[in-house]
């Protein structure tokens, strides 16, 4: 039986993902899924600007404008709310089904419970939480999203690369069995780095500037696998660099195997689960690709085999292309359709 009315969810934070999650929303079509409010505290001009106007993903392929407090997007009304405050709104008002919390700034339990208690009936979060325990779920779409549990009201998203490298892993784990597993992260800068050196973060690497340095920061990576892969706990290891480029970011992948195996059988599993059990999430390629060439691919995942190989021959080394802010954000409503289409208690 198909629902009613479009269901009804709303953003709180409005920044890259924020931004990305409503344009996809626009692109794809395909969800029955309404924007009826947004919390954020820019001005009401700088967001029809930055809606309409992206140096990333282009022009918004629609129309965007501002009517007195509301954002119309091809005529459709979003209510624009500014509040620094999950009790600042009211939610109940809004009558939404779901609330997407792109802010990245509620990362325990205690903080996301206060949009429930604010009354929003369930908070989808755009980042991985502090603890297992912080969500009634953490999900990567299409490995473990059907085991959601129907009294959930907290659900982590997990990360870019956790979405990213979580379905490869598995795969791989199933089909040659993984030892130990080393990734790199080459990852996009990002808005906690400024353009110029600056008092800018704790993080004394992340005070200088984005676009002169390859630059290490800390990652939560192993521990948002480990989550979703309890059977490789111990077993992972992950760091990550930033480099200076605006989008798209790679997994350098370093796999120790359980059995002999080849570049070439390691690349027909890749490239058979493109095409299969991972359709529309993983992508295969041996094309001489640059990161720019997948800017705006919504898939987790991109396999280079071109670069796939295999040394001893148990030693594995994957690099694997990934957009962090639009695959990212199509996840994310992936997740929330499979969500709101599930009965809750």
């Amino acid at each position: 039986m198909s629902h009613p009315r479009p269901y009804r969810i709303a953003l709180n934070g409005y920044g890259r993902i924020g931004r990305c999650v409503l344009r996809a929303l626009h692109e794809r079509g395909d969800l029955d899924v309404q924007v009826v409010a947004l919390n954020d505290l820019a001005d009401r001009e700088s967001i029809e600007y930055l809606t309409r106007f992206d140096s990333t993903h282009g022009r918004f392929p629609g129309q965007v404008q501002l009517q007195g407090e509301q954002l119309l997007i091809n005529g459709q009304p979003i209510e624009v709310l500014r509040s620094a405050e999950p009790e600042g709104v009211d939610w109940r008002a809004l009558d939404i089904d779901l609330l997407l919390e792109c802010s990245g700034q509620y990362t325990t339990r205690e903080q996301g419970l206060r949009f429930v208690h604010a009354g929003v009936p369930r908070v989808l979060f755009s980042q991985p939480m502090v603890s297992e325990e912080a969500v009634d779920a953490t999900l990567v779409y299409g490995v473990n999203h059907a085991s959601l549990p129907t009294d959930a009201r907290l659900v982590s998203n997990a990360s870019c690369t956790t979405n990213c490298s979580v379905p490869l892993l598995k795969l791989l784990n199933e089909a040659v069995g993984l030892e130990y597993v080393s990734i790199t992260t080459i990852h996009s800068a990002m808005n906690d780095q400024p353009v110029i050196d600056a008092y800018h973060h704790a993080d004394l690497r992340r005070t200088r500037s984005a676009f002169q340095s390859m630059i290490p920061v800390s990652t939560g990576l192993a521990r948002g696998i480990e989550r979703l892969l309890p059977e490789l706990g111990g077993r992972i290891q992950a760091k990550a660099i930033r480099v200076p480029t605006v989008n798209v970011s790679a997994l350098d992948i370093t796999l120790q195997v359980a059995r002999d195996t080849s570049a070439e059988e390691i690349n027909q599993l890749l490239r058979a689960a493109a095409d299969g059990q991972y359709a529309g999430l993983l992508d295969y390629t041996e094309l001489p690709h640059a990161s720019c060439d997948f800017n705006h691919d919504p898939h987790s995942a991109i396999v280079d085999g071109s670069q796939t190989r295999v040394s001893g021959p148990r030693l594995v080394n994957l690099l694997v292309w990934f957009d962090n802010e639009w695959g990212f954000a199509n996840r994310m409503l992936d997740v929330a359709r499979y969500w709101l289409e599930q009965p809750s208690n």
